[in-house]
């Protein structure tokens, strides 16, 4: 048994390591924040002054009007897309038991078990050979790969809470599979629909490798076209690539806040059943 002392000392170490982690965090985050109101900014502890044009700067130098309808435009098919086929396959994989389903579940998270870039570079190598690479068509299949897989391993605990009775007095009243889906199913799982469009959505905004892979000049979404403001030729600067980095960001933050308002993320990770309590 640990002494008294000794578990104060292991408490304050670990409060220690997190507040030193979240304190960097912030400074780095105010640091550029600050960069992208600075009209000049070197080698003093504060900016010279402020401004906000290096915003609109970087809206037009960047086009970021256009970057920004593109991620709209993949982000929501991508989200569809993945609802379209994953509701469907988790709702199979929750209720039907067949051969070969534990090897199918692992095939389904393969994607994401594994680094986007393990699989990224053949997957792109296919799709420039059938020509879909550099459209945004490529851009929506190449994140619509993890994504469907993220959606069944959302879903899958939402409808193992639903009691399969419920379907079956459905179809005793004459449902078929599609109007038992849509009028049944699909109100209960509104909660885990959600939950999965959201995390979907805020997945597909974050995600380089396989948007880098893929996207041509007219097909970049936000975080790809951040990564050109850093690191592609010619001169830029600091200051309007900050701005950049700091609307990413807002619009990364305001989905994840989103999300983790309605998203539970104990229900994501455990498998919540009801046993009744019947007389002994």
């Amino acid at each position: 048994m640990r002494t008294p002392w000794l578990e104060r000392v292991w408490t304050g170490l670990l409060w220690g390591l997190m507040t030193l982690f979240v304190v960097n965090i912030g400074l780095m985050i105010a640091s550029v924040a600050t960069n992208s109101f600075a009209r000049r900014w070197l080698g003093t502890w504060l900016p010279e002054g402020y401004t906000t044009n290096w915003y609109t700067a970087a809206w037009r130098e960047f086009q970021l009007g256009d970057v920004l309808w593109v991620t709209i435009e993949v982000v929501f098919a991508v989200v569809f897309l993945a609802l379209l086929v994953g509701v469907p396959a988790a709702y199979t994989l929750a209720r039907r038991n067949f051969v070969g389903k534990r090897l199918l579940m692992l095939l389904f998270l393969l994607p994401l078990m594994v680094p986007p870039i393990t699989y990224g570079i053949p997957m792109a190598t296919v799709l420039y050979k059938v020509q879909l690479a550099g459209t945004i068509w490529g851009v929506i299949l190449a994140n619509l790969i993890p994504a469907a897989p993220f959606v069944i391993l959302v879903m899958t605990p939402f409808i193992e809470q639903i009691d399969p009775n419920l379907e079956s007095a459905a179809r005793v009243f004459g449902a078929n599979t599609g109007r038992m889906f849509l009028h049944i199913l699909v109100p209960l799982l509104a909660p885990g629909i959600l939950a999965a469009s959201l995390l979907v959505l805020v997945r597909t905004i974050a995600l380089f490798e396989l948007t880098f892979l893929t996207a041509g000049s007219d097909s970049q979404t936000l975080v790809v076209a951040l990564y050109y403001a850093v690191f592609a030729a010619g001169v830029r600067a600091p200051q309007s690539v900050d701005a950049m980095a700091m609307v990413y960001m807002a619009v990364t933050l305001v989905w994840l806040l989103i999300a983790l308002r309605f998203v539970n993320p104990t229900q994501l990770v455990s498998r919540v059943k009801e046993h009744p309590q019947g007389a002994m």
